[in-house]
């Protein structure tokens, strides 16, 4: 029977959808989204602004898709995810890579360990979102930046009610045609609805500790990517 997560995120029923559907998840991503889940990654890239042997923690890496693009570029990057399936998919397409199950919400790394982390659309599938990026800033050493992707909310009212439209009706079918789980993509709609706006999750990265906070939206505000500074002192 098919795993499927409710909006209360318990870590256990996420981590075990995301177990299921691991084998054809990228295949699943580029057909939802029309193939811009790609050109979306280099936006992260190049929010990054990676050089050479920078350190970055790629978190909810997934099957290490972007682990291995942020590596190509110059990084020495960890990929970490919740997810056993997930890695198991990861590890075997890039086993130069390093990659850890970890939760996000009790990071496995000392303090002032990287200097960035990065999320791409799993901070709302945390069940504690803001404690996430506590700990984001924990491992983060002074001066260093956080870039998040993440689904957001449209800023064009009747697109985002046609947005809604494809999450409430095409998103699932799409899914159960790409051979993956249509029941747990019902939740990745549900998520996507209930997430929190732009300007709200600028200003958890405030009280998480991170200053210099910024967004641009991708697509009317499908994706929102924010970037955020730690300070020297935090």
């Amino acid at each position: 029977m098919s795993a499927r997560a409710q909006l209360s995120k318990d870590p256990r029923a996420v981590a075990g959808m995301f177990d299921q559907v691991a084998p054809r998840y990228d295949l699943s991503n580029d057909l939802l989204s029309f193939g811009q889940v790609r050109l979306w990654r280099r936006y992260v890239t190049e929010a990054l602004r990676i050089e050479e042997g920078m350190e970055i923690l790629d978190l909810a890496c997934g099957t290490g898709t972007s682990t291995e693009h942020f590596a190509r570029v110059g990084a020495r990057v960890v990929g970490a995810d919740f997810s056993d399936g997930m890695l198991e998919v990861a590890r075997l397409r890039h086993p130069d890579l390093r990659f850890v199950q970890a939760d996000a919400c009790d990071l496995p790394f000392a303090d002032n360990t990287f200097d960035a982390v990065t999320i791409s659309y799993g901070l709302r599938n945390i069940h504690d979102p803001l404690r996430a990026l506590h700990e984001m800033a924990r491992v983060t050493r002074p001066g260093g930046h956080v870039v998040i992707a993440e689904f957001s909310t449209p800023t064009c009212a009747p697109f985002r009610t046609l947005y809604h439209g494809y999450l409430r009706h095409v998103l699932p079918r799409v899914a159960a045609l790409a051979s993956s789980d249509g029941p747990a993509y019902a939740y990745l709609m549900e998520s996507i609805i209930d997430w929190p706006d732009q300007r709200t999750l600028a200003g958890w990265l405030h009280e998480a500790g991170w200053r210099d906070v910024e967004y641009r939206n991708m697509c009317n505000g499908i994706v929102a990517l924010h970037r955020a500074t730690l300070p020297a002192a935090h």
